[in-house]
């Protein structure tokens, strides 16, 4: 049994600025290239589909947000005890209790109710496209829609939207070591004014329940078990934090690649039925996640490797979204972008794995899909306007500009 820190690994610098777009790529395809395992600048980097899904699975590894606390001496105040009860970072019977009570108001079904309020927006959106066309595509839809949609489900006023928006962008700093460095202040002054924001609204759904996320989380209850306004808050926060920035990128990075590939394209206007197959291609291509951090609670072996406990695994999704299972390989490559290509059984891991899979992976979904399916029935082809502006791989993986030209 060999100790992981006595290894010879390929080092990698998941930090480098300089890793977007094509570079990141060509970077990550040759550090596959060298094997499962490589060096990081705080720990581990596992890459093939068997290690991610043993890392995000096992019970003896956990998110380190609570490490990520201690590092930057955040030990109390607003962004501590939201960091302590952050869904990601509760465990064992607590969050299978938090899972068990949120789950029916997230599931596949419950989401589909905000279908219609979603077309609506994307209506208003595209109505607003000038004539000819020309959009700079991130601020036109991909910014304002999962804002707007996110107010919908929290049952916030149609106002609040950009204050939403702009709560959310700075909370997933907090996953971000560079920002915890150098803006935490104002990390924390988002979190703290959204912990008021939230509580204003629980109170008044209390007061008068309607069709919305939070009415629902205050009515649910299992067994007896109920949430208490505390709980509804982060749960609220963290279906904010997860279905605002990370819709947005995700949406505007398949849009990029579907101008990159105009064929697939005009598939999906042929058959808008293939939106939920483009979404799921898109996830699989091109992660917002790139990299999910671990910490490993107890020694653990995996390919007689040894880990020791505290240390730090980055679990790759964009390497493992590749590494697809021997039953789902397909003459098209895991290297190309085909959302006809069967991927088989192999799901993407840009929305995690086990008990931690994300909690709002299917609203994210739905606005994906609802998206593409309602640009293919009214556009009938596009192309990029410009050069898409990427930002950092560390944190969410989003580009901040994408200049398209729509054929209406």
């Amino acid at each position: 049994m060999a100790l992981v820190s006595d290894l010879e690994l390929p080092a990698f610098d998941y930090t480098d600025p300089s890793l977007r777009g094509d570079s990141f790529h060509v970077a990550m395809s040759a550090l596959q290239a060298q094997g499962w395992l490589a060096q990081g600048p705080f720990g581990y980097i596992v890459l093939d589909r068997e290690s991610a899904e043993f890392f995000l699975r096992t019970r003896s590894a956990i998110f380190p947000g609570m490490k990520i606390a201690e590092i930057f001496g955040v030990s109390d105040g607003p962004l501590y005890e939201q960091m302590k009860r952050n869904i990601l970072h509760v465990n064992g019977p607590d969050h299978a209790r938090l899972r068990s009570l949120v789950n029916p108001a997230l599931s596949p079904r419950a989401v589909e109710r905000y279908a219609p309020a979603m077309r609506g927006f994307l209506q208003e959106l595209l109505a607003a496209v000038p004539d000819d066309g020309c959009c700079e595509f991130v601020q036109a839809f991909a910014k304002p829609y999962p804002s707007q949609t996110i107010a919908t489900v929290m049952g916030a006023p149609l106002a609040d939207a950009p204050q939403l928006h702009h709560w959310s962008n700075w909370i997933q700093r907090q996953f971000d070591a560079a920002s915890m460095a150098s803006e935490r202040e104002h990390i924390e002054l988002a979190v703290e004014q959204f912990y008021g924001y939230a509580e204003e609204l629980i109170r008044a759904r209390r007061k008068d329940p309607r069709n919305d996320l939070i009415s629902m989380l205050i009515e649910t209850e299992e067994a007896g078990e109920r949430l208490s306004d505390v709980e509804c808050i982060n749960l609220v926060f963290n279906v904010l934090a997860g279905g605002v920035d990370t819709t947005q990128s995700q949406l505007a990075h398949t849009m990029r690649l579907l101008a990159q590939h105009p064929e697939q394209w005009a598939l999906l206007v042929e058959q808008p039925e293939l939106a939920d197959a483009a979404v799921d291609e898109a996830l699989r291509f091109e992660p917002i996640t790139p990299f999910t951090a671990r910490i490993t609670t107890e020694d653990l072996e995996f390919r007689d490797v040894s880990f020791p406990a505290g240390t730090i695994v980055m679990v790759c999704a964009f390497t493992a979204n590749r590494d697809l299972a021997e039953e789902a390989r397909e003459p098209a490559g895991a290297e190309s972008f085909d959302i006809t290509a069967p991927r088989g059984r192999a799901r993407p891991l840009t929305f995690g794995a086990g008990v931690h899979y994300c909690v709002g992976a299917n609203l994210a979904r739905l606005e994906l899909r609802e998206a593409l399916s309602f640009l293919a029935q009214h556009v009938r082809s596009f192309e990029l306007d410009g050069e898409p502006l990427f930002e950092s791989i560390t944190g969410i993986y989003g580009l901040a500009q994408l200049p398209l030209r729509l054929s209406l």
